[in-house]
């Protein structure tokens, strides 16, 4: 075969190749374990990678073309199946799953097609450098600072920190486009790739070139290693239930404080690192709960830079203490201890117990300010989403699909989850603390687990309340004193009859306030959706106002709360 035959089969392969991309179903795989060994290079901010990857087909079709994406500043050097080498073209792909706004993409022709719910291995080399990049938020209008800020994965000689998807694709993944100018889209992309992933697991080899410490999520310590020259193995770490957390390593020469658990500190920080460990040992949020004795907090060298959690490894930047690091480290503790593979537990307990302890500390007013502040963004969601009265299939399939085990918005999910458990927790009192006591996270196989659970603790009926709240989304409740009537009795106080309405579209238990001179008298009254109930309430002196909700409980308009009582009766 002379040479310009040789470029026509190159060509025709190519473009064959090149067809194919244009019906490539980029999520028909599942990635359902991955075994590679990372060679690390601080000094050249170096990434290489080899290992072998397993692929799970859950289309319902015969799959030949598979899709690797990396992120656009590492490249592939070789791809295997078994002993053969592939034929595969790269392209850039635009997503903002990755930091650089880009992504590597590998197209792989088979040497045959995977059936459905067939699994092939695949051999694997790529490398590059990981340098801090915030270019896919300073396009879409981010300033700088505040980008870098959130965008601070790098591999350098002085400070290495790398997360995984949804910041750097530093493993092979493979989703559709993610656009961050495009409302929630890159949510939606991470949710379903995290849904995919959801039992998928992760075994890696670290090998570096530097004295340093290695910090990885889901492991109780780090690994120091003295580098005798050349490459030197650090450690091996694996990762069960790879959907549930982001995997990610941290390299540094990193002083660890002698507390349960660990804090990690740069060098000349151990003092401020102090104020740290002092406070872990005091803090408890979620009492009954179990677990969070693992918890590992690495300090971040940037003081502006978002704190970051993935399963127990907690990353923030050490500075005085304020109320916000406080509340960060609350919320990592609660996470680590209810551990639980469904995010609107996880999240919802988390964030409650922010709301709890500042209740601790602050008392009940300013746990409710806190409530109200993190509301807006979810009354502004249901505003939108508006919900419809009516019960036809396309409304409460549209219920269902935005239901709290459903949605993939994390703000919507993280402040309506807290304000389920605030509400929960204000309902059924000390039965809420034996729920969470008996909360197991391998026993969580179903939606209906925790609901059934707290049920087995109280004597309540209250599947409309989780109907309403978690398993579908059936919007705010709208509450208004529709009418109050006062009367005095043969004992010289006086009895104030209180009929509340709820015109929105979800139930809830919230108090109603009777306000007399010298003082105020609460009661709590369960109000379904576009019903009326009533309540009567006992005061020493004449009903002046009345108030229903004190702010526990979220509402789609605060504007008719309150109604001014007419003089009693005698």
């Amino acid at each position: 075969m002379n040479s310009w035959s040789k470029l026509l089969c190159v060509l025709c392969v190519l473009c064959g190749s090149v067809a194919q991309v244009f019906s490539l179903d980029r999520e028909a795989f599942t990635f359902t374990d991955y075994n590679l060994t990372l060679r690390v290079e601080p000094e050249q901010h170096r990434l290489g990678v080899r290992g072998i990857i397993t692929l799970r087909n859950d289309s319902q079709s015969p799959q030949r073309i598979v899709a690797l994406q990396i992120s656009s500043s590492l490249d592939w050097k070789s791809v295997k199946a078994g002993n053969q080498s592939v034929q595969f073209v790269t392209q850039p792909y635009t997503s903002d799953i990755d930091h650089t706004g880009s992504l590597s993409e590998a197209i792989i022709t088979l040497p045959q097609a995977v059936p459905p719910k067939g699994t092939i291995d695949l051999a694997i080399g790529y490398e590059g450098v990981i340098m801090r990049d915030a270019t896919r938020l300073t396009r879409i209008g981010t300033p700088e600072e505040p980008a870098r800020n959130a965008d601070w994965d790098q591999i350098d000689a002085d400070f290495t920190a790398v997360r995984g998807a949804g910041y750097v694709a530093w493993y092979p993944m493979a989703t559709e486009s993610a656009n961050l100018s495009e409302g929630n889209d890159l949510a939606e992309v991470l949710q379903r790739w995290k849904s995919r992933e959801a039992e998928s697991q992760m075994h890696l080899e670290f090998e570096s070139t530097q004295k340093s410490t290695i910090l990885f999520s889901g492991h109780r310590d780090g690994f120091v290693v003295t580098p005798d020259p050349g490459i030197v193995k650090i450690g091996v770490f694996s990762i069960l239930r790879l959907g549930l957390n982001v995997p990610t390593f941290a390299l540094a020469d990193y002083k660890k404080l002698d507390v349960d658990g660990g804090v990690h500190s740069l060098p000349g920080k151990e003092a401020l690192a102090g104020s740290y460990a002092d406070l872990l040992r005091n803090l408890d949020p979620l009492p009954e709960a179990h677990g969070g004795e693992n918890l590992q907090v690495a300090e971040l060298p940037d003081s502006g830079a978002a704190p970051f959690l993935s399963d127990n490894l907690l990353l923030m930047p050490f500075r005085p203490l304020t109320t916000e690091d406080r509340l960060t480290l609350v919320y990592a503790l609660a996470r680590q201890k209810t551990a639980s593979p469904r995010p609107w537990i996880s999240e919802g307990l988390a964030h409650y117990a922010q709301a709890f302890d500042i209740d601790q500390q602050r008392g009940r007013k300013a746990a409710l300010d806190y409530l109200n502040a993190h509301g807006t963004p979810l009354v502004e969601s249901e505003k939108q989403a508006s919900p419809s009265a009516s019960m036809s299939k396309d409304s409460e399939d549209a219920a269902a699909s935005r239901s709290l085990i459903n949605t993939s918005d994390e703000i919507y999910l993280q402040a309506k989850a807290m304000w389920v458990f605030w509400m929960l927790h204000d309902m059924i009192g000390p039965s809420f603390g034996l729920a969470i006591f008996s909360y197991q996270p391998s026993e969580d196989k179903d939606p209906s687990y925790m609901p059934r659970l707290i049920a087995s603790h109280t004597q309540r009926d209250l599947e409309w309340f989780f109907d309403d709240w978690v398993y579908r989304d059936r919007g705010l409740p709208d509450f208004k004193v529709a009418s109050a009537f006062s009367r005095s009795t043969l004992t010289k106080s006086y009895m104030v009859a209180v009929t509340v309405e709820n015109l929105g579209t979800a139930g809830a238990e919230v108090p109603v306030i009777v306000k007399f001179a010298g003082g105020e008298v609460s009661k709590r009254l369960e109000v379904r959706a576009k019903t009326q109930a009533t309540i009567r309430v006992e005061t020493p002196a004449p009903a002046q106002e009345i108030q229903v909700n004190d702010g526990s409980v979220p509402e789609s308009n605060l504007a008719n709360n309150t109604f001014k009582v007419e003089p009693p009766q005698q």
